[in-house]
């Protein structure tokens, strides 16, 4: 019995590790949100951050929009690889651990969709192309959205 003891306290303290880092890394500080989306909850600083990011994607849409709309392949491209990856800020260690692990890589896969959207420009002779492509990143917007919704801690 008394080499079993250790064994199990490995295994429940290895489940409580497990169950801490599930809390902490893969679902965030969240909670049930009134209108059916997931609450991340934030302090001040930590939601004006995510909205600024969010505001420039808002912006790179629009101008993509009026590039494409003058068929002006060059100038899209330039606008859309400044939103790639390259324009990923790095949020604060604090504020990393209460983001889902899923609203984490909606971000990064919509930085890394521009940077392939500004391949698409480079390359093609349509602006319809690039604007269908357009289209298909702002799924990422729309899905985001319609699953979370940032607030501030009490």
């Amino acid at each position: 019995m008394r080499n079993k003891l250790p064994w199990i306290l490995v295994g429940i303290l290895s489940l409580i590790i497990i169950g801490l880092l599930f809390n902490f890394v893969v679902r965030g500080s969240v909670v049930n949100g009134t209108d059916g989306r997931t609450a991340i909850m934030l302090e001040t600083g930590e939601k004006d951050f995510i909205l600024t990011e969010m505001r420039a994607f808002l912006s790179t849409v629009q101008q993509l929009n009026q590039a494409l709309a003058n068929e002006d392949l060059a100038t899209a491209a330039t606008i859309a690889r400044a939103s790639g990856m390259d324009a990923v800020n790095m949020a604060p260690g604090p504020m990393m651990a209460k983001l889902p692990a899923s609203f984490m890589q909606l971000g990064l896969s919509t930085h890394g969709r521009f940077d392939d959207l500004a391949d698409l420009a480079e390359t093609s002779d349509s602006s319809l192309e690039v604007l269908a492509e357009l289209s298909s990143i702002m799924q990422n917007c729309v899905g985001c959205h319609a699953a979370y919704r940032l607030d501030i801690e009490p």
